[in-house]
C-alpha cells in the first residue's frame, strides 16, 4: 500500500520537517572571498537572491561538508523578518550576508573548520542553527499549495532561487526553490517560533505532513547524496552524482582544487562514479557490486519504492555507469540482479 505522504509528494506535495539542517550566517565584505577559497563553487558572482551547491574538501579533494550557499539581504542581525529583496536594494539598505546551510548534524563542524581558517579577512561567523525552523514543501502542486497559504503568487523560481514572504501579518520566511527529491520543491526557511503556524497554514492548504521514510525513499530515486550515507572524508568529491554542478573550473585558487583539475586533465574522468540503481529483490548498504567475477561497487543506500520496487544508490568504476547495464548485488542468500538507471 502507498503511503499518503509519498502519495501526495508525487501527485500533488508533502512537507517534510527539516530543521535539522545547519544554518550558518557570514557577514562582511570579505564573505565571498572567504567561502570561494575553501569551497569548489565560485561564491563572489551570487546575485541577491540566487545560490549555488558547493563542497568543502580536503587537500585531496575528499569531502569534508557538502553544503548550499545563499546571497541574502540582512535587515536586522539576529532575525530573518529582514529578508525582502524586492523591490531592488538601494544603495547602503540592508546588510548583505551568504547563508549556509551544512548537512544535519554538521553544523558545529562545519563552523570550526570556518574559524580556523578565519584569520585576517572581514568576516563574521554566527551558527543560526538552533534560531530557526526548516521545511521541504515537494510535489507538482507545491507552488500553487505555497500561493494558497501566502494569498499571493509567486514568481517562477529556478533552482537556488529565493524570495521571502509572510505568512499571515508577521510570519516572514526566506522560500527557496530546491527540486530535492526528484519533484518541484521550497525550502522554507523562518524563525522557530513562527515554523508551527506556517507548517498548519501549509497543511491547511493542501500540504500533507510526510515521514522521514519517505522523504528518504524519494531521495533515493532522485540519486540525491547525503554525508554520512553515500560519502564521507575517505570519497573524492567528483564520484558523487551531480558534482559537476558544484565544481568551478574558471574561478581562483581553493582547497581541493589540485587533484580536481588533475582528474579532469589526465583521465577525463573520476575513477568511480555514484549512479542509482533498481533492484530485482531488496538489497543491503554495503553490498558489493560485481560484473560476472569482477568485483566493480558498492551499495550505500537503499528504500523500498510504491513506484518502483527497490532502489539504490551506489558506486561503480566508470566504465560500467551506461544506464542500462545489469549488475549483480552479492547478498548472504546469493546474488540480486540490479540495473544501472539514468
Amino acid at each position: 500500500m502507498t503511503p499518503t505522504d509519498y502519495q501526495a509528494a508525487t501527485t500533488t506535495a508533502a512537507i517534510f520537517d527539516d530543521s535539522a539542517t545547519g544554518k550558518i550566517i557570514l557577514r562582511g565584505r570579505d564573505a565571498p572571498m572567504f567561502l570561494g577559497n575553501l569551497s569548489t563553487n565560485d561564491i563572489a558572482p551570487l546575485p541577491l537572491g540566487g545560490g549555488c551547491a558547493t563542497y568543502f574538501c580536503d587537500s585531496r579533494a575528499k569531502v569534508l561538508f557538502q553544503a548550499s550557499v545563499y546571497h541574502v539581504r540582512l535587515l536586522q542581525k539576529d532575525a530573518l523578518t529582514d529578508l525582502t529583496p524586492q523591490p531592488p536594494l538601494r544603495s547602503g539598505e540592508g546588510e548583505h550576508a551568504l547563508w549556509l546551510e551544512a548537512s544535519p548534524g554538521r553544523d558545529t563542524a562545519l563552523f570550526q573548520h570556518l574559524d580556523r581558517y578565519l584569520i585576517s579577512e572581514v568576516v563574521e561567523l554566527e551558527n543560526a542553527t538552533e534560531s530557526f525552523g526548516q521545511f521541504h514543501l515537494a510535489g507538482p502542486q507545491a507552488k500553487a499549495i505555497l500561493e494558497s497559504a501566502l494569498a499571493a503568487e509567486l514568481p517562477e523560481l529556478v533552482e537556488f532561487q529565493h524570495v521571502e514572504r509572510t505568512f499571515g501579518h508577521q510570519s516572514t520566511a526566506s522560500l527557496r526553490r530546491r527540486d530535492r527529491l526528484g519533484v518541484p520543491g521550497f525550502d522554507i526557511v523562518c524563525l522557530k517560533e513562527r515554523a508551527e503556524g506556517i507548517e498548519r497554514m501549509l497543511v491547511a492548504a493542501g500540504a500533507v505532513r510526510g515521514t522521514p521514510e519517505t522523504r528518504e525513499t524519494l531521495r533515493i530515486e532522485a540519486g540525491a547524496a547525503v554525508y554520512g550515507q553515500d560519502f564521507d572524508e575517505s570519497r573524492f568529491v567528483m564520484e558523487i552524482l551531480g558534482a559537476t554542478n558544484a565544481v568551478s573550473y574558471s574561478k581562483g585558487c581553493y582547497l581541493g582544487q589540485e587533484p580536481i583539475v588533475m582528474s579532469r586533465d589526465r583521465a577525463g574522468h573520476a575513477p568511480r562514479a555514484m549512479v542509482k540503481l533498481r533492484c530485482q529483490e531488496s538489497v543491503k548498504v554495503g553490498a558489493k557490486l560485481f560484473l560476472a567475477a569482477d568485483e566493480i561497487g558498492v551499495i550505500t543506500s537503499v528504500a523500498e519504492s510504491p513506484r518502483f520496487g527497490p532502489v539504490a544508490l551506489g558506486y561503480v568504476k566508470w566504465k560500467y555507469r551506461e544506464p542500462g547495464t545489469a549488475l549483480e548485488a552479492e547478498l548472504p542468500t546469493g546474488r540480486v540482479t540490479v540495473s544501472i538507471q539514468a
